[in-house]
Order: structure tokens, then sequence, then C-alpha cells
């Protein structure tokens, strides 16, 4: 039989050390006084669970061997999709653009753009006869009645095409002057004087 001394007050009882006595046949011996947490009645053992992996079913182990076969595709799509993306979205940025722009177009500009037309149309009737001609008329008549309406525009086109143009010959003037030193070693022996 327990007996229990301590304060009557329930909440103090959890802070106040609390007196235990056991009797154990005619024997009575004093303990040291327990705390109510020491005491097996207000314990809880710990738990001793552990997690197993439940077993895979058939459908499972299906999904897991398809999924280790699509993988590779999966990859391959995903790369493609990340390359075609910022292009498909440009073309739809231009797309949206344009119908912007036609929806509510500046003055003039079904005229001008008519005019423009008609002038490609009348480079392909000239161009009749060779494949040079079906390619610089209408390109040129184009670009000459385009650059008389949109001047601007046609002087900073020129600017730019000019400089890319010269940046290009210039490089390939040094492609070519590159692989021409390559060859000369070979010819450095020889006199440029005598004849053989």
């Amino acid at each position: 039989m327990l007996k229990v001394t301590g304060s009557t007050m329930p909440a103090a009882l959890s802070v106040v050390p609390i007196a235990v006595f056991a009797a154990a046949g005619d024997e009575k011996e004093e303990t040291s006084p327990l705390h109510r947490d020491q005491l097996s009645l207000y314990t809880a053992p710990p738990p001793k669970s552990r997690y197993v992996e439940p077993e895979g079913g058939q459908v499972e182990e299906t999904v897991a061997t398809m999924r280790k076969f699509i993988e590779p595709y999966t990859d391959w799509c995903q790369g493609t999709y990340g390359n075609i993306k910022p292009k498909v979205q440009s073309v739809t940025r231009f797309g949206n653009d344009t119908y912007n722009f036609m929806s509510s177009p500046p003055k003039d500009f079904y005229p001008r753009a008519g005019v423009i037309a008609l002038t490609g149309v009348l480079g392909l009737f000239l161009g009749r006869g060779s494949r040079i001609k079906k390619l610089v008329y209408p390109a040129g008549l184009v670009t000459l009645s385009a650059s008389m309406y949109y001047p601007e525009r046609a002087a900073d086109l020129a600017k730019s095409t000019g400089d890319s143009v010269y940046e290009r010959a210039v490089q390939t003037y040094a492609a070519l002057e590159k692989m021409l030193k390559s060859q000369r070693p070979a010819d450095k022996g020889k006199d440029p004087d005598t004849k053989v």
C-alpha cells in the first residue's frame, strides 16, 4: 500500500516532491522523496515502433517499370521543349504585335502597303527571263518604294546593313589572309628572283 503525502492543491502536486512509502511485508523503509514523473504509474513506456516500407503490388511495380522505360524519352522531350519554347514565344509575341498593329494601323498605312506590293508585282513582271532578274527586280523595287514612304527606317536599316556587311567583309578578309599565310611557309626556301 502506498501513502502519498504532500500538498492538497492539485496544481502544486506536479512541482512538489511527494514522499512515497511502500510496504513490503513487515518492514517499512523510508526512501528518498520522488517526483510524480518518476513513478511508473505516471510515465508511459517509450514507443518501440519503427517504419516498415509497405510491399508494392503488381500495379506499383508496373508503373515503376514504365517510368524507367519512358525516362529517356521524357528527358529528351523536356530538352526539346526548352529549346523550342523561346522560339514559340517570340512567334506568338510577333503575331500579337502584328494583330495589334493591324487592328489600329497608322494613317495611310494600307495605301502605302498597296503601292509597295504593286511595285513588287511590277518587279516580278519586269524580271521575266533570268533567275537573277527575278530576284533583283522585285527586291529592288520593293526596297525603293518602301524607302520612299519610310525614309528614317530605311536610313537606319541601310546603316545597320552597311555595318554588318563591312564587318563580314573584314572577317572574310582576315580568314583568307590567315589561310594564305598558312600556305606560304613552304615557299620560304625559294628565292623569288630565280626561275626553275
